[in-house]
């Protein structure tokens, strides 16, 4: 994952941004904190500036889209473009992608997937299980210190990945379905890892992925220790 580096003294802090207009953005800045990066709402495109990472939260993205204006919608496309590093999670992923179903709306046409929104169901249908396919991102490597297999998948009102270009790459399946993707600085989910019981995996596995010129195996620890040390400070 090719990103800004961050400063080489460990104390610093990577400084994520959380789409705050609506949904679940407060429990993403929770999470993330809690894996030992700084946080800041987005609102406006200003808040963009300076960010080393941004979160898209799940929510509602047809309320998202009358809430953000065209200055941060452009903000937005210029800043991920660029090479900000961005998680998004269910409504940020449909924000995110090249095309939009049932229905169309419109998209920030960055991420090359084809999303169905509601394509797992309506609320009623939501569910949470343990019973994620990691293969595509755990490695005898990152096992080591990142259990991905502990993360649970919470799907409300989860998009459906229908389609996705060559250059996606399918880090985690449910039931052969594509539900987590990568496609060069962006990651996306059709599920909630911020709604998960304890911390995240997937968190500290993204926070991880912006240390850049360390082996793989460095940068995970790195996510891990972020993790580890916010929850023992805490007491938690």
């Amino acid at each position: 994952m090719v990103s800004p580096a961050l400063p080489p003294d460990s104390s610093d802090k990577p400084l994520v941004g959380v789409l705050a207009l609506q949904g679940d953005y407060a429990a993403h800045a929770a999470m993330m904190a809690r894996c030992g990066a700084a946080t800041a709402e987005v609102r406006a495109s200003r808040d963009l500036q300076g960010l080393d990472a941004l979160v898209l939260p799940g929510g509602e993205s047809t309320a998202m889209l009358r809430l953000m204006d065209e200055a941060l919608w452009q903000g937005l496309h210029s800043k991920i473009s660029a090479g900000l590093p961005v998680l998004a999670t269910c409504a940020g992923t449909i924000l995110l992608a090249d095309c939009v179903i049932n229905p169309a709306q419109r998209s920030l046409k960055l991420l090359h997937v084809t999303v169905e929104r509601n394509g797992f169901g309506r609320q009623r249908d939501s569910f949470i299980t343990t019973q994620l396919d990691w293969s595509g991102i755990v490695t005898a490597s990152t096992a080591q210190g990142l259990p991905l297999q502990n993360q649970e998948g919470v799907f409300i009102r989860a998009p459906r990945i229908v389609s996705h270009a060559p250059s996606v790459k399918v880090l985690a399946r449910w039931r052969g379905e594509p539900v987590l993707v990568q496609e060069g600085t962006i990651v996306a989910a059709t599920f909630h890892p911020e709604l998960s019981h304890g911390p995240s995996p997937l968190h500290r596995w993204f926070l991880g992925q912006l240390r850049t010129g360390e082996d793989a195996v460095e940068q995970v620890a790195m996510g891990a220790k972020l993790c580890s040390d916010s929850i023992h400070a805490s007491g938690n």
